[in-house]
């Protein structure tokens, strides 16, 4: 296998390391591979949208969702370091309500995957940052929701007192007042 899989707080929210090859010249390792992701995971993840952020020190975006046409994410940083978070909105789930968290940096080469059924989120930690992300369906604007960042009912541990924040953002809802998945 092409990377590891390590699980979360949270089981269906993973972290996959990938087999990073590296010399004097540089380093190489494959970011992504279907059979491989399927066969380590057990997602059969059809991607059909690749995304590209740039954000400066401090930039929080999140909490994202979509509560219609629910989006797999499968995140990494290739400039810079994030805190990334996803927060379960599944009613139905064990783990409904609560949150995992994971420093994502182009250093440590980490990707995580956020299931559909997720809010996700990111805040930078470094000068700038580079976030790239696969999703499972595409983005439809009318369907996508924003669940407040700092919600005490969530409680994220963010590692910033201040972010920026989008317009968007600081209007999210409440847990107690979204649009959840059942």
């Amino acid at each position: 296998m092409p990377f590891t899989v390590n699980p979360t707080a949270i089981p269906d929210v993973l972290v996959l390391a990938p087999k990073v090859f590296g010399d004097a010249r540089g380093f190489f390792y494959e970011s992504f591979n279907a059979r491989d992701f399927a066969q380590a995971t057990g997602i059969d993840a059809q991607f059909v949208q690749d995304n590209h952020s740039k954000s400066a020190r401090g930039v929080l975006r999140g909490l994202h969702y979509q509560i219609q046409h629910a989006q797999g994410k499968l995140v990494r940083v290739v400039q810079g370091q994030v805190f990334d978070v996803a927060v379960d909105l599944r009613k139905s789930s064990p783990t409904f309500g609560q949150w995992v968290g994971v420093e994502l940096s182009a250093e440590n080469c980490l990707q995580m995957w956020v299931p559909p059924g997720f809010a996700h989120g990111f805040v930078v930690l470094s000068e700038s940052a580079e976030f790239l992300y696969k999703t499972t369906d595409y983005w439809y604007p009318e369907h996508e929701r924003s669940l407040l960042w700092n919600d005490p009912a969530i409680g994220i541990d963010w590692p910033i007192d201040t972010p920026q924040l989008a317009a968007k953002d600081v209007a999210g809802k409440l847990l107690e007042r979204a649009e959840v998945f059942e």
